[in-house]
């Protein structure tokens, strides 16, 4: 059952207490923060480590220099994948306008990252004192142009669906064909690849790929090999995994998850 939190930024009267409120925490590989929802929007990073936000409308994987923006009233549980240096910024509802009502993965700009690690060194941050109002200005400034990165799996409603996706949650590495999968899920192959489509906004088979590259992901966080992460996520080759992750963010895995990205017209803008 998804707890609700105190607010950090409103007084019992509903009065504003600052604009921003920074928080820090050194979590160990494994930790679980359990479902809560915040009355204030969310801006999630990690400096180190790999953290996953799971809601019941996706699961966003946050690698090192990353952040994720969760809305208010969002309930969501965060899982930490290897040590994690977690710094989380929280805002009062409306103040970052030019971002979506929706949970993203974002870039991190290098700016960006150090007004977040400044931040957090404040208890909280208002707008009415001149030189935390500048470093409020600028990081809002800074949220305008972030770019969201393809690092999120929807999940399906469907009863049907949500079985294949348990079954895949269960054995990532599970090579069965969808004939297969939908013969235990009750459900005929057509079906299944509708429902996928309609409630996703991605087929089946680009769905799975979608999740055996954050599986892997996640895996090598923890410290696995990049073989071991490869099979373990269902890969034929470490190479397939590679090639995969490079047409995908435009890097290599151990580049990506160490903080170098390189461009790459493969990785669009989904945070509008």
């Amino acid at each position: 059952m998804s707890q609700k939190c105190q607010s950090v930024l409103f007084g019992q009267n509903g009065r504003v207490l600052a604009e921003i409120a920074g928080l820090s925490a050194e979590l160990k590989d494994g930790h679980v923060i359990p479902e809560h929802s915040h009355p204030e929007d969310q801006l999630l990073f990690a400096s180190e480590g790999v953290m996953t936000v799971y809601t019941k409308q996706g699961v966003w994987v946050v690698p090192p220099s990353r952040a994720v923006w969760i809305p208010a009233e969002t309930s969501h549980s965060v899982m930490m994948c290897g040590r994690v240096s977690m710094r989380t910024l929280y805002f009062v509802p409306k103040l970052c306008r030019s971002l979506p009502r929706k949970c993203f993965v974002m870039n991190v700009s290098s700016l960006l990252e150090e007004l977040i690690l400044h931040a957090c060194t404040f208890p909280k941050l208002h707008k009415k004192a001149p030189a935390e109002r500048r470093i409020l200005e600028i990081i809002l400034d800074q949220l305008k142009a972030v770019e969201s990165i393809p690092l999120q799996l929807p999940r399906p409603a469907d009863s049907r669906a949500k079985r294949v996706v348990e079954t895949l949650f269960a054995n990532p590495g599970d090579q069965r064909t969808l004939d297969k999968l939908c013969t235990d899920s009750g459900a005929s192959k057509r079906t299944i690849q509708r429902l996928f489509l309609s409630e996703t906004k991605m087929t089946f088979n680009k769905w799975r790929q979608q999740f055996r590259l954050l599986h892997a992901m996640q895996r090598l966080a923890a410290g696995e090999k990049v073989t071991a992460a490869a099979l373990e996520a269902g890969y034929n080759s470490t190479s397939a995994f590679i090639s995969m992750f490079r047409k995908q963010l435009g890097t290599t895995p151990t580049r990506y998850l160490h903080g170098g990205v390189e461009q790459s017209q493969d990785v669009k803008s989904t945070a509008s």
